[in-house]
């Protein structure tokens, strides 16, 4: 087993309260292969205290933007480093493949790059108001300790939308890295500390909800919470901030649709379905889960679709290459297998796949379902895996409606050759992102986030600074004489 990981608080490296810890699991063995940190309530609340003592005073508060910056780029220079090492440390902790590990992790680093370019064009501005002795400003200034919730899923990615942002605006950040493979980011603090930080600016701590999600959330010192993860700890986590009235943002589930038109490039198509039901293994918030796919063409495709899935390479995660690893926790089997046993006897139709291969590890096959009604448990529930749920659709009408009929908004994927067409959908659905001939591509520069159940605010982009500032209004009196009469608001 690996050397037991540590707690990051306050600038140093340590163990949970009384050397607590938990087992982690290799997903694609089924067993454990490291100790983990179990951080402790009062763990926690000296995580905050540390981030609430560096905000407000010492050398951060007093650092400009451009050397915030600087410290940022820094950051992004050892992720770019220690690319390949973090790459190994979240494939062996979650299951997701080398192959994506290694690509994700040395993109990550742009995100700190991007956010590195607009500390210092964190702008105020002036207003021409309609008293001539007065002159009045706004600042947008940092709101103060965050608290960042991220998910085992893509933690590299997730945590740089937080605390890039954060960072770039001058908070200082508390991060639970999730309990079901926290490795990634636990080695990340080592760069956090190399990169000059000062302690207290960035924490890092691993644990279970009472004793660590929950004192983080409700904490009194935390101001703003940006969490990602499922919608019943997202309950928990907005009941939790009406404690600290923090400001919060949500990155939850999908049940994103992929909509094939007729006049689609088919095998673009089957590519963009793919990578959205089947890379990850699926496991991703913008997974594309729901095919709608136009009834002329619904055999043909999904013939294709069903040789495609079974070619797919599944295998030991660290070997590159394999295209599908395992689950990343024998829970996510058993739901999977659950609510394709409940589709099935509700009328479903099994394609390919549809259970999980003999053998140790949590691997489960691509599997396809056709679904004669939108009510099935498969077209409506998220699988957070690798299975897709096949719909017809004749007219444009019924795409639409099919892809809105949903209460989660993430995301939307349209193939089609028709630009009127695309363009015309991409203002009828209802998503927080929709790619047309492509799918699941991001940018640092574009906003993401979702609606509805969902969640809300947005993560990259110019968006997300100002979500991690709040305005300042200054009024300055400009005039010699005396204010006028004191009893009357001016």
């Amino acid at each position: 087993m690996a050397e037991p990981f540590q707690l990051y608080i306050d600038g140093a490296f340590g163990a949970a309260e009384g050397g607590a810890t938990f087992k982690s699991t290799d997903p694609s063995t089924g067993k454990a292969w490291a100790l983990m940190p179990k951080a402790s309530a009062a763990d926690t609340d000296r995580a905050v205290r540390a981030a609430s003592a560096a905000f407000n005073a010492g050398p951060w508060p007093a650092m400009t933007a451009t050397a915030r910056g600087k410290l940022l780029c820094r950051l992004a220079e050892l992720v770019t480093r220690d690319a390949a090492i973090i790459a190994e440390l979240e494939t062996r902790d979650t299951g997701k493949v080398i192959r994506e590990t290694k690509a994700v992790t040395g993109y990550v680093a742009e995100y700190y790059r991007y956010f590195e370019g607009l500390a210092d064009k964190i702008e105020g501005a002036t207003f021409p108001i309609d008293k001539p002795d007065l002159e009045v400003s706004t600042r947008r200034e940092p709101l103060g300790v965050v608290a960042a919730i991220v998910p085992w899923n893509s933690q590299m990615f997730l945590a740089a939308t937080k605390l890039g942002p954060a960072l770039a605006a001058g908070n200082t950040v508390v991060i639970k890295a999730s309990e079901d493979g926290p490795a990634p980011l636990l080695h990340f603090a080592r760069l956090v500390h190399e990169a000059g930080f000062p302690a207290g600016v960035v924490n890092i701590i691993t644990g279970f909800g009472a004793d660590c999600g929950e004192v983080l959330t409700s904490h009194p010192l935390v101001a703003r919470v940006a969490f990602t993860g499922g919608p019943e700890t997202a309950r928990h986590v907005v009941r939790n901030t009406a404690e600290n009235f923090a400001v919060t943002t949500l990155e939850l589930g999908g049940k994103s649709p992929v909509i094939v038109f007729d006049d689609a490039n088919l095998d673009s198509a089957l590519n963009g379905v793919i990578a959205g039901i089947w890379g990850a293994t699926g496991q991703s918030c913008v997974a594309g889960s729901r095919l709608l796919v136009h009834e002329s063409i619904q055999d043909e495709f999904v013939a294709r679709l069903a040789r495609r899935a079974g070619g797919i390479k599944i295998g030991l995660p660290l070997d590159m290459a394999t295209e599908m690893g395992p689950l990343a926790t024998l829970k996510q089997v058993q739901r999977a297998e659950k609510l394709i046993t409940e589709s099935l006897a509700a009328g479903a139709v099994l394609v390919a796949g549809g259970k999980s291969p003999m053998g140790d590890g949590y691997f489960f096959e691509p599997t396809i379902l056709l679904a004669p009604s939108a009510e099935l448990p498969c077209a409506r529930e998220e699988f957070f895996g690798p299975v897709l749920s096949v719909l017809k659709f004749n007219t444009e009408d019924e795409a639409v409606a099919l892809a809105n009929g949903t209460a989660y908004a993430f995301a939307a994927g349209i193939f089609t050759q028709n630009l009127g067409r695309a363009h015309r959908l991409t203002k009828k659905i209802r998503a927080g992102v929709v790619w047309v001939n492509s799918y699941r591509a991001v940018s640092p520069i574009v906003p993401f986030g979702g609606n509805g159940y969902t969640g809300y605010g947005r993560e990259s982009g110019l968006d997300a600074i100002r979500d991690y500032t709040r305005t300042k209004s200054i009024w300055i009196n400009t005039s010699d004489a005396p204010m006028a009469d004191p009893f009357v608001m001016r």
